[in-house]
């Protein structure tokens, strides 16, 4: 079985040093032009000096009207390009790998940030404040394509290694893949194919403006009730990607230890069918270094983590060792100060229940 401190490779030949993966982590901490704050700097770059093989970016959106959050950074502008070319820049200094995760919120863009009517596949309902979203015209699907790959250029343009395009946890490219929330009669809806014509699109066109050594990946949730995604559309999905040629998959499990009906756990499910042709990484409630090896021997290429980094920045160091076991929640505010999170991240992060002692 593979161990945390071994190298591994995309399918376009990048080598990653070690098998921890920094997954995308919202945390407010940039400006309203969605220039990246020196605080969101500093947060990744100590993950870096931490010793995470790859870094991913908090997820970066690609038009005005796809900001999800306040604080999110933005790769739409070329008044992006100095933040992100210093990013990379510093990044570069250390053994990791960098990705910027870029998406777009869809019906999950609220009006009240973005000021207009959030917009997403077809039209559906939000919630009582915020009502309805809009269903996209094709040509503003087309559109908005073109700012994906706009997008991936400014971060090869930067210097980053990669895009991971983010089609997990009910943002936009996942509300055109599911079946409940894509119900269009154009070339962008039908079946689960004819759904992922979106997202395949995006990476076509990524491919044509990006230099062969430039990765994509793709984050998947396996598996979205609320959004209608099962099982069986993920392996579908997947299978096109894979004949698309995409570098890497990171599958969003929220508990990889949570096992389906046959006994399997997702990661097993979908590694024992396609690991061969495809690394993959998967992520969720990996805490200790006993719980990313598990990942592992179920077949993943690669362990994600979020919320352990934030209180412990060297966990990709530290897991290392088979019996490291790091502190759980709640964390005063100090210690995670100390890890290099902004009062605003803190802040952030007292809305989670349990993990801020003087949180929720």
């Amino acid at each position: 079985m593979p161990s945390m401190d071994e190298s591994w490779e995309m399918r376009n030949g990048l080598m990653i040093p070690n098998r921890s993966v920094l997954a995308a982590m919202t945390n407010k901490q940039s400006h309203a032009d969605g220039t990246l704050s020196d605080e969101e700097i500093r947060f990744l770059i100590r993950r870096a000096e931490g010793g995470f093989g790859l870094i991913t970016t908090a997820a970066s959106h690609v038009q005005e009207s796809g900001q999800g959050w306040a604080g999110e950074f933005g790769v739409w502008s070329d008044h992006h390009l100095p933040g992100l070319t210093s990013l990379a820049t510093q990044l570069k200094q250390h053994d990791s790998k960098s990705f910027v995760q870029i998406f777009h919120g869809g019906m999950r863009a609220p009006s009240s940030i973005t000021g207009q009517q959030a917009s997403s596949a077809s039209v559906n309902f939000i919630s009582e404040s915020e009502g309805s979203s809009r269903s996209l015209t094709t040509s503003e699907v087309d559109d908005t394509i073109s700012c994906f790959i706009r997008a991936a250029q400014r971060c090869e343009q930067a210097g980053f290694d990669g895009v991971e395009l983010h089609g997990a946890h009910g943002y936009l490219i996942a509300q055109f893949l599911g079946s409940k929330t894509n119900r269009r009669n154009d070339a962008y809806g039908g079946d689960t194919e004819q759904r992922c014509t979106f997202l395949l699109r995006i990476i076509r066109g990524i491919r044509e403006v990006v230099d062969e050594n430039f990765a994509i990946m793709v984050r998947l949730s396996p598996v979205s009730d609320e959004i209608g995604i099962t099982l069986e559309d993920t392996k579908q999905v997947v299978e096109l990607l894979i004949g698309e040629g995409i570098d890497a998959l990171h599958i969003s499990c929220w508990d990889v230890f949570q096992k389906q009906q046959d006994g399997q756990t997702l990661t097993q499910k979908l590694c024992s069918t396609y690991s061969e042709s495809i690394p993959i990484i998967s992520t969720g409630s990996v805490w200790t270094a006993e719980d990313a090896q598990f990942v592992l021997n179920q077949g993943a290429q690669a362990v994600g983590v979020a919320r352990v980094a934030l209180p412990h920045p060297d966990w990709a160091s530290m897991s290392t060792d088979a019996s490291y076991n790091p502190e759980r929640p709640p964390f005063t505010p100090e210690t995670l100060l100390s890890a290099d999170l902004s009062s605003t991240f803190v802040e952030y992060m007292r809305r989670w229940k349990g993990f801020v002692t003087d949180g929720r």
